[in-house]
């Protein structure tokens, strides 16, 4: 004897049962796209967060000088965050995109800066200021101490 809460092709409309089947598998597809999208939002990414003229002004450790070939790096809210500061002209400035992973903390612990091309045919200032951007810090593959950043081809070790 078939079930009297089977749907079947003839038949006009969903039974009691399957409605709330429905219903049921409806709501925990729903809850499983939210948490997926909830843990995409909190991963950080590769992009930069923001960047500014000048250098951080509340940082808790700093690494670099303004004479070191132009590169500073600031770490930022306890490590989650990297503050990378280029020396430059102020009307092209160099802006950091992206960090890479070059070496993960148990293989080197090392990540590189991609900065953005200066514009072609533009007349840039020939003074030197900083101009800043900060990175989410990539903490799954490196840690802070002992880490190595490269921006422009120079180099610093956080120690």
């Amino acid at each position: 004897m078939e079930s009297p809460y089977r749907w079947s092709p003839g038949d006009a409309n969903l039974t009691g049962m399957d409605r709330r089947t429905l219903r049921r598998t409806t709501a925990a597809l729903a809850l499983a796209a939210s948490a997926l999208l909830l843990l995409a939002a909190c991963t950080p990414g590769t992009s930069a967060i923001e960047h500014y003229d000048g250098a951080p002004e509340e940082y808790d450790s700093a690494y670099g000088s303004s004479s070191a070939e132009g590169l500073q790096v600031f770490v930022l809210e306890n490590g989650d965050k990297l503050a990378i500061t280029l020396y430059g002209s102020s009307s092209c400035p160099w802006i950091g995109e992206t960090i890479a992973v070059t070496a993960k903390k148990d293989e080197g612990n090392a990540v590189e800066i991609e900065v953005r091309p200066l514009p072609d045919n533009t007349a840039c200032t020939q003074d030197y200021v900083p101009h800043t951007t900060v990175f989410w810090t990539p903490k799954t593959y490196v840690e802070t101490n002992g880490l190595t950043v490269t921006a422009l081809g120079q180099s610093l070790v956080l120690q």
